[in-house]
This record gives structure tokens, sequence and C-alpha cells, in this order.
């Protein structure tokens, strides 16, 4: 094909933005920018009772959140328009007109209860389930004046006999027997199309050149390609992505991964990773690198080299390659991006992360190598902001330091000699090492000294530095926890 290239992306804005789909519009807006083409976005809202604006809005804003832009669509317009499919219904109702007249499709009248009599004969036999073409031999003229005359009917389209063959960049030379083909209908008998019908006169009008989708629209395929034949036009290339499975190799669900875009943004997995976790759902970009950005998606990718097995959506990986984005991340950016996520949990308030910013930048470097995604940082940072005399102590922290024999004393010692070191500020570097010191010459094991001491501090005995703890809740906050700390353990 020599045309320039023009692809699409088209949601039913009928729930979030699935993380499939993401996919597909990723793959989809990297080729066209691979190719210097044009990226489409194309609403199928023909479900009125499930579709909504404010599913729609969802999409295009997840899309957004994914870094991607269009070149034609129903915020951007563009000269294909309409591009929502709730908005071209004349269009289709024009487009069966012709094929009508044609004799490529033809006026069904059968009643929803003959079409199950014929199912459930079809089923006793054992035969395929398919119309029976009752309605194909009517003659046409009297078939539109039964329509004019008020009487209700679909339009089917006329499969002809043979075998349709197409050619799918990921699995090949695709070939079915058009006995297998049903004579579909293509519009309702309200008036309203199918989704095989509306979507290929839509790709017409759009002069969509590529076709890139999930696995699971294989089997519309031969339809598409026998109505476009019919229309006397030459079909878009096609490509059907794998489908995303969970670990366990079955579709993906919630049960082995959160299926909605939005899931993995409100848990705060960086942009960029997510971007680059779904280049990997089916596609590599050398067989070897694994961290990689948009560029070089946009530089390398080629639609052949997109896998035909199922791509496995695993979580664990997921969540390693967020924490290698986090670590990449200039402390400054990190706590930009953290920030929403400390006063969503309700620690503090933005002005007063904003007051504070260079203290909580040191705060986000505390934490830096321990979290993966952004929400994992309020429940670890949550002591730095509770009352020195109401630090949460959990069961399971306490229960490891109170197996220290005089836990309690520890800190009533250690908070005395700290005391005129810290009188200054706390260097969190000096007084690491003269505290290990201090604690060698008082004969306790670093787990005795170190636990009773950070429990007081922070409600755990595992997390930051202890140090650079003392560092960010000042000199006045140190001495005041450790001295509730050693009261708490006496009682």
């Amino acid at each position: 094909m020599t045309r320039p290239v023009r692809v699409r992306f088209a949601p039913s804005p009928t729930g979030m933005l699935h993380i499939g789909g993401a996919r597909t519009a990723l793959f989809n807006w990297a080729y066209a920018r691979r190719h210097g083409g044009q990226f489409l976005l194309r609403i199928e809202d023909t479900d009125p009772e499930r579709s909504t604006r404010e599913y729609e809005r969802a999409i295009l804003e997840g899309l957004r959140w994914l870094g991607l832009d269009w070149d034609e669509g129903p915020d951007v317009g563009g000269p294909h328009g309409p591009y929502r499919q709730s908005e071209r219904f004349e269009r289709y109702r024009a487009a069966a007109r012709e094929l009508l007249d044609a004799g490529r499709a033809y006026l069904c009248f059968c009643s929803s209860e003959r079409l199950d009599e014929v199912r459930k004969g079809q089923e006793e036999r054992k035969e395929r389930i398919a119309y029976d073409r009752h309605c194909l031999t009517l003659d046409p003229a009297t078939a539109q004046a039964r329509v004019a005359a008020g009487e209700k009917a679909v339009v089917r389209f006329k499969t002809p006999a043979g075998q349709t063959r197409f050619l799918d960049h990921i699995r090949g030379d695709v070939s079915f027997e058009n006995a297998e083909v049903d004579d579909w209908v293509m519009l309702r008998s309200d008036g309203s199309p199918t989704y095989n019908f509306c979507v290929v006169v839509d790709d017409v009008d759009m002069r969509i050149t590529h076709v890139f989708r999930g696995e699971e629209h294989l089997v519309n395929t031969p339809k598409q390609v026998l109505l476009y034949r019919a229309l006397g036009l030459e079909a878009p290339e096609f490509g059907h992505l794998p489908l995303m499975l969970g670990t366990d190799g079955k579709k993906l669900s919630k049960r082995t991964g959160d299926t909605a875009l939005q899931d993995y943004r409100d848990a705060g997995y960086p942009r960029d990773a997510v971007v680059n976790f779904l280049c990997l759902q089916g596609w590599a970009l050398d067989g070897a690198t694994e961290v990689f950005g948009v560029k070089e998606l946009v530089e390398r990718f080629d639609i052949k080299d997109v896998q035909k097995a199922g791509a496995i959506f695993d979580l664990d990986k997921f969540r390693w390659l967020a924490g290698e984005y986090v670590r990449r991340m200039t402390p400054e950016a990190l706590a930009d991006a953290c920030a929403p996520f400390v006063v969503a949990a309700n620690l503090t308030s933005a002005e007063d992360l904003a007051a504070r910013r260079a203290w909580f930048v040191e705060v986000v470097k505390s934490e830096q190598a321990r979290i993966h995604v952004y929400s994992e940082l309020p429940p670890r940072i949550a002591y730095l902001f509770q009352p020195d005399d109401a630090v949460v102590w959990t069961d399971e922290p306490l229960a490891a330091v109170r197996k220290h024999a005089n836990a309690a004393q520890t800190l009533v010692d250690f908070r005395a000699w700290l005391a005129p070191r810290i009188e200054r500020g706390v260097d969190a570097a000096e007084l690491r090492d003269s505290s290990k010191k201090w604690a060698q010459e008082k004969g306790l094991k670093l787990p005795a000294f170190f636990q009773p001491v950070r429990l007081a501090l922070s409600g755990v005995v595992q997390g930051a530095d202890l140090f650079d703890v003392m560092a960010l809740l000042g000199p006045e906050r140190v001495l005041v926890r450790l001295e509730r700390g050693a009261a708490r353990l006496s009682s």
C-alpha cells in the first residue's frame, strides 16, 4: 500500500479506558508517528444505553495522560468527521441503500420468534448456528413496498460463496471459508447500525490504511473484508494484537491485574513506566532492553515485530519497572509527583508542602530507593506528620522491641547522650558514626539500639536511614519522641 499511513483508535465509551485498549492506541500512534502518518480518534458510541460522554471524556483524558495526541478526532475536528458514530447514522443508512440497490444486501422480515425456532432446530440437529436465508429470495421491490407500508425489517449482508483471504501483519496469511460467515445484520429494524457495518463505512470515509486492533476482532475481519469488496473498495491492511493475559495464562481480569488504565494512574505508577510496560505487552525493543522511552519506541516500532502469542501482564514486573523509573527521577520531580498523594492521604496540605519544599524533597530522597509507585510514599512518611506525643505504634514493631531487655532505659540513656550533641542541629553523617560507637561502648548490639530508637521516632522498626529520620524530624522533635517513647515502653 503506497497511500500515506492513516490509522485509528476507536474506543466505545461504555467504561473506563481498558489497559488493553491503551496498548492498542499506543501501538497505532507509534506506527503513525514512525511512518509520518496520521493517527485518528473515533468514538464508537452506537450503544445509547451504555455510552456516556463522561466515559468519553475519561478515555480522552487517559490517552492524553499517556502522552498520545491525535490528528483528527471528536475534540480536534478534521476533514473526515463526524468522529462519533452516533452522529453518522444517515451515512450508514445511505451505505445500506447502496448495497441493497447493488444486490449485495437484502431486507429480512423474520421475527425473533422464527429466528429462535431456526436456532433451536439447528442446535438439535447439531448444525452450525446461522441464519437460514429465508428472506434472500424475496423480490426486492416487494420487500421495499412492505417497508414503505410500515413493516419492520433488518438489512442483511449477502455473503458470497468462496473463500476470504487477507494478510495479517502479525499472523501472516489468514483464510476463512465464506460458508462459515453468516448473512449478518448490517442495520437493525430501528435503523441503527451494527459494529461490522459502521466500522467499515467509517474506515472508508476516514481513509484508514491500516487497522491494528486486538485479537478478539479477528473473527470480524472476514465480514469486513467481504463488505469492502461488496463496496468495490480496497480493504486496509490488518494486524491483530495478541491478547493480554494474566500470569495464570488466562484473559486479563480484575483478579490477575486491574484492567483500567486509570487504576494504575491513580495508584501512582509513573506515566513513562506505564508506556514502557505497555510496549512490552507483545513487542520488544531489541529482545534485551526492558527500560526505554517513547523516543526509542517511535524510532523502532514495527507492527511485524509484534508477537502472535498472548502477552503476559506480570504485575510484579510492572511494579519493578515502575520502581526503575522512580529511582531515575530527580528528587525534585519525584516530590512533585508524590505531593498529591501525600495530600490525598490527609497527611498535610499542598500549601504546607510548598512552604516546606526543601524539607519535603529531603523526605522524598530518604525513601526514593524503597518505593515503586507514588502511592507507596504516604504510609512510609506518615510518622513525620503525626503529633510527637501520638506517634502511631503498631503491635508488630512493638513486639519486636519488647524482645530487647531494658529498651526503655536505652532510650533514656541515648536521649541524655544525644541532647547536647544536637543542640545546633542534626548532622546525620557525624551522628551515625558517633551513635554506633556509643552503642558499642554500652555493650548494645545494633538491633537492640536501633529498633527502640526507630520505634520511638517513627513507630516502625524498618525504613529510611535512622539518622536521616532524625535530620528530618529536627532536634526538638527527636528529643520529645525519645522521651515519650521511653515512657510508653515503661508503662
